[in-house]
């Protein structure tokens, strides 16, 4: 089977397409399946480029989705020619995340998804809505259910809530459409104009190009009528997440998901206080959040907005056209 490799040093320019032996057959509570697609992140980015340290020939990519080849003994929830997506944590099932959870995320602790076939647990897989392509399954493992678990999970949103988001990669798009369909108001952010305008097809109600308008966070204010929003869904990072607290209600709910404008900062601890705002770091979510969300999606017909697509052999071009910001949702690997 073909898969991708990362060598080191960890570089776009190093990443290696080998041919690897099909794994073994599936044993007691394990599957086989041929994947079909993935879909790029920026966590991927960051293992592929060095940032996050690899083991050398690490196999990268966090999501995958395609078809059941085998069956292990006693596996019940598969049969031969399902369609599955994985998981981002393969042992957080449900509850409280283990201490020991990264250890285990597939392209980085593990082996990834940028490959033919691959052998695991079962759980290590869920079901995917109905309807869904392979491609558009690949894209649920870290952007959908992050965005899922920020406004549902964590924020418990309400109807007629207020919700910012930034930009307008996979994580913000979902979050957008899981926003709307629970009835909120939405504020979204971006450089592009031409984005934003397909942020407003999507059904952002509000839009604020951040170049032309630095202080953003004032802005949501003046939109809101000084309330402020509900929900922010802060994928900046340290270099944004100011803003995103002067553009929160007090007492409101920010979800730190994302580093994308820096990974450490000052922060105005002051404005956290005074308005006594819940901040809270998130990566990702257990196994159950994700069957739940594909409950919802499915219940809302919310389908995934995807990018362009590469072939497995041209991972590193999927990449750069990832860091040069061009796309708009979710970029596919077609394998």
């Amino acid at each position: 089977m073909k898969a991708i490799k990362i060598q080191h040093p960890a570089a776009l320019d190093t990443l290696q397409l080998v041919d690897l032996p099909e794994p073994a057959a599936p044993v007691r509570g394990e599957i086989t399946v041929r994947l079909r697609a993935s879909s790029l992140n920026y966590h991927d980015f960051a293992v592929v480029t060095g940032m996050i340290p690899a083991a050398d020939g690490r196999i990268p990519m966090s999501d995958g989705a395609g078809e059941v080849l085998a069956v292990g003994e006693g596996v019940t929830e598969y049969a031969v020619g399902d369609h599955v997506v994985t998981t981002f944590f393969p042992d957080w099932l449900d509850g409280t995340p283990p201490s020991t959870a990264f250890t285990g995320v597939p392209g980085d602790g593990i082996d990834g998804y940028a490959r033919e076939i691959v052998t695991a647990a079962a759980t290590s897989f869920t079901r995917v809505p109905k309807g869904y392509s392979d491609a558009e399954a690949a894209t649920l493992t870290c952007a959908g259910l992050t965005a899922w678990r920020a406004l549902v999970v964590d924020g418990q949103i309400k109807a007629g809530a207020r919700v910012l988001v930034q930009g307008t990669g996979g994580v913000s798009v979902f979050a957008l459409q899981f926003a709307k369909a629970m009835g909120a108001t939405v504020i979204a952010t971006s450089s592009s104009n031409e984005k934003l305008a397909r942020m407003k097809a999507l059904g952002a109600d509000h839009l604020i190009n951040y170049k032309e308008t630095p202080d953003w966070g004032m802005k949501v204010l003046e939109i809101t009528g000084g309330r402020g929003v509900d929900h922010v869904v802060e994928v900046g990072g340290s270099g944004t997440l100011d803003q995103s607290m002067i553009a929160a209600r007090n007492g409101g709910h920010v979800a730190l998901i994302g580093v994308l404008a820096g990974f450490a900062g000052p922060v105005m601890t002051a404005t956290l206080m005074a308005k006594q705002l819940r901040v809270i770091g998130l990566t990702v979510g257990s196994r159950q959040q994700q069957l739940d969300m594909i409950d919802a999606i499915e219940a809302n017909n919310i389908k995934p907005v995807l990018d362009k697509h590469f072939p497995l052999a041209q991972l590193g071009d999927a990449f750069r056209h990832q860091a040069a910001n061009a796309h708009f949702g979710k970029i596919i690997v077609d394998i």
